[in-house]
């Protein structure tokens, strides 16, 4: 339980933090905004990491769409209304 609490936590405190990213996306250069380019709140951040459960239930589909949206989303990112940048 703690262990899930804590990746919760660290997703969605390092998402809305002033760096936008988690470190392994800091690394890639990437940050994650909302669909207008700002900075995303704890909740936006909270909804984004708990709706990756509904992209790991399509069997990877929800990470495949990323081809075939305009502003390369996965399920995940239109669910919680955010974009990944570079």
């Amino acid at each position: 339980f703690l262990a899930l609490l804590g990746r919760w936590f660290y997703y969605a405190l390092m998402q809305r933090s002033s760096r936008q990213a988690t470190l392994g996306q800091l690394a890639l250069r990437l940050r994650v905004t909302d669909v207008e380019g700002r900075r995303i709140s704890f909740a936006r951040a909270s909804g984004r990491h708990f709706a990756t459960v509904l992209t790991g239930l399509t069997f990877g589909i929800g990470y495949v769409m990323v081809l075939f949206t305009t502003r390369k989303q996965t399920l995940h990112d239109l669910v919680a209304g955010t974009v990944v940048v570079r």
